[in-house]
């Protein structure tokens, strides 16, 4: 189905249709192709720069399978228990994530946890590790975050600025929701534009991912980048989640608005006190992949190993041709006797 998304103070409009394109009965969305999209950019550019941080490729890439399926378990369940009144009186409902339901947070989260347990298991350094993710995260939320525009969702309140959007669906679903989101101190009229806030967290994310690009090789120790990640990502949440009209909440708190401002103070706290105690209370401030071992991580076999084995390989087929002549010998010998 075709809506019109219109941004009035541009005078611009545009058709959108939540489908991509079908292939008999199996429909493919326009919102699963960003999200695939930012998904494979980030793998692709964390397998172009492990190396830098000494985490192995082939490793990396079982961790980035299993933190997948991950972030899919994290994202909805994250929905889930904040949305419980809506799930608790058909729990299978919980398992159609098809029908929409997931959450950014539950995704980073999920991922995290599942892609560490599977780092451990792998001998792979963790915060080297988180390094090199984290800033991945961001260019792939900042990609899938159009799947937003497509489907027309995670949008704001009310605003003047030229770049408020509106259409049928949004006005009908400000107007379904304008008591309740009263109830919040969130004043709403349906039949004005609203804050493209999908836009805004893509923005950000995607500055972040090209500013941490650029400062990745100078980093000072393991977890710098997690912690400018924690601090760059929590920031932006917080502003923008309390800018939209879809939050999840606990009473009248955003979830998502909380987490994101106790992570920037802790992230906060724990940088300072890295930086102004490291040297002393840490032994080892350097990062792993500036260390002999971390650069042997991605090197190949050394030739000197294969001449090695190639060796002892010639070795074993010249022995067993000796004896094969020797005994060619000894049966002409007794033919002969």
């Amino acid at each position: 189905m075709t809506e019109i998304l219109k941004f009035p103070g541009l005078g611009i409009q545009f058709n959108i249709n939540r489908v991509a394109f079908s292939i008999g009965p199996f429909t493919v969305y326009w919102y699963g192709i960003m999200i695939a999209t930012g998904l494979v950019l980030a793998v692709i550019y964390a397998n172009k720069r492990a190396a830098e941080f000494g985490v192995n490729k082939d490793k990396l890439m079982d961790i980035i399978l299993i933190g997948t399926i991950g972030s899919i378990i994290g994202a909805r369940a994250y929905f889930v228990i904040f949305s419980w009144d809506k799930y608790k009186n058909d729990f299978l409902s919980v398992f159609k994530i098809w029908e929409g339901g997931i959450a950014i947070y539950g995704a980073i989260i999920g991922a995290l946890i599942f892609g560490l347990l599977t780092a451990n298991k792998k001998g792979v350094k963790c915060l080297a590790l988180t390094d090199l993710a984290l800033p991945c995260f961001l260019l792939g939320q900042g990609i899938g975050r159009w799947g937003n525009f497509f489907n027309i969702e995670a949008f704001g309140s009310n605003t003047t600025m030229p770049w408020g959007m509106t259409s049928d669906g949004i006005v009908y679903y400000l107007q379904a929701h304008q008591a309740e989101l009263a109830k919040i101190g969130v004043t709403v009229d349906p039949n004005m534009p609203v804050h493209p806030t999908f836009l805004y967290e893509s923005i950000w994310c995607l500055i972040g991912f090209v500013l941490f690009a650029f400062y990745a090789k100078h980093r000072k120790f393991d977890g710098e980048l997690t912690l400018f990640y924690a601090i760059w990502y929590g920031a932006e949440r917080f502003v923008v989640e309390g800018l939209r009209t879809d939050s999840l909440m606990w009473g009248k708190v955003r979830v998502s608005q909380a987490l994101a401002l106790i992570t920037v103070i802790v992230a906060l706290g724990i940088y300072i006190y890295v930086r102004k105690f490291g040297k002393t209370k840490f032994t080892d401030m350097v990062p792993y992949g500036h260390t002999p071992e971390g650069i042997s991580e991605n090197q190949p076999v050394q030739k000197t190993e294969i001449t090695e084995t190639s060796s002892k390989k010639e070795d074993v087929d010249s022995s067993k041709e000796n004896k094969e002549e020797t005994e060619e010998i000894k049966e002409k010998t007794d033919s002969a006797e």
